[in-house]
C-alpha cells in the first residue's frame, strides 16, 4: 500500500464555533490536532507516505505539517480549486496512486488496526473495502404502523434501530479511478454504488472498537472525554 490519502479540505460547518478559526483537521484534542493524531496512527501502522487533499484554510494546514518530516512521515498536498466531493480529488493525484491505497476522512478518531483492514481487503480480492461500525439510534416516540384503511396494525414503543455505517475509511485499488468522472463533484458513496453496478467486488469490514466522527460539537466534546481510547493523545 503506497499512499494514504486524507481528505482535509472541508469547511467543518457542523462543528462551529470550533472551526471559525481553525480548519477542522487542526481542531485540538487535548494538546494535539485531530490530523496529527491520525498521522501518528498511520505511522504506527507502517504508512509513511501521505497525501493531504486540502481546500478550506489549506495554508494553515500546510504551515503546521510542512513536509511531514517532524512527524516521521512524508506529506504531499493536493489542493482543489473547486469542490470535487469526497472521491473527485483522487483524479488530481491518480499518477501517484498506482498501487493499493488508503483513503480516509481527516476528522476520524479510531483505534482501528489499519494493517488488519488492509489484510482483509487483500484476502477478499476486492477493488474497494469500506470500514464499518455499528450505530444504534434510539427513537423516543412510539412508532405506529397502519394499513390502507387507517387501522393500527403495530405499535412499538421507543424502538432502537441499529445499522452498519461507514467509518470514512477505505482501502481502494487504482482500478476505481476509472469510474470517477472528470471535473465534477463525485462522492465516495457515488463511487461505491458505481463499482457495485459494474460488477466489481466491494467489501465491508466490520469493526466494533472505538470510532468517532467529529461532525458536531457534541462529538468533539466526547472526543475530549474519551481520547484515551485512541491511544495516541
Amino acid at each position: 500500500m503506497n499512499y494514504a490519502v486524507i481528505l482535509a479540505g472541508g469547511k467543518g460547518t457542523r462543528l462551529r464555533p470550533y472551526t471559525k478559526i481553525f480548519p477542522k483537521p487542526l481542531v485540538p484534542i487535548k494538546d494535539k490536532p485531530v490530523l496529527e493524531i491520525i498521522i501518528s496512527r498511520l505511522l504506527k501502522n507502517g504508512i509513511q507516505d501521505i497525501i493531504l487533499a486540502v481546500g478550506h484554510l489549506s495554508e494553515l494546514i500546510q504551515t503546521f505539517f510542512g513536509d511531514g518530516s517532524k512527524f516521521g512521515v512524508k506529506i504531499e498536498y493536493s489542493k482543489e480549486d473547486k469542490p470535487l466531493g469526497t472521491a473527485g480529488p483522487l483524479l488530481m493525484i491518480k499518477d501517484k496512486l498506482t498501487d493499493t491505497f488508503l483513503m480516509m476522512n481527516g476528522d476520524v478518531l479510531t483505534s482501528l488496526d489499519i494493517s488488519a483492514l488492509r489484510s482483509f481487503h487483500q484476502n477478499q480480492g476486492a477493488v474497494a473495502t469500506v470500514a464499518l461500525n455499528k450505530r444504534r439510534i434510539d427513537i423516543e416516540y412510539g412508532v405506529v404502523d397502519t394499513d390502507d384503511n387507517a387501522n393500527i396494525t403495530e405499535w412499538t414503543e421507543k424502538p432502537a434501530i441499529e445499522n452498519q455505517v461507514s467509518m470514512g475509511i477505505y482501502i481502494l485499488e487504482p482500478e476505481v479511478l476509472e469510474f470517477i468522472p472528470e471535473n465534477e463533484p463525485f462522492d465516495l458513496p457515488d463511487l461505491i454504488r458505481t463499482l457495485i453496478e459494474n460488477g466489481k467486488i466491494v467489501k465491508g469490514y466490520l469493526y466494533d472498537g472505538f470510532w468517532l466522527d467529529l461532525g458536531k460539537p457534541e462529538d468533539y466534546d466526547r472526543a475530549m472525554e474519551e481520547s484515551d481510547k485512541i491511544g495516541e493523545t
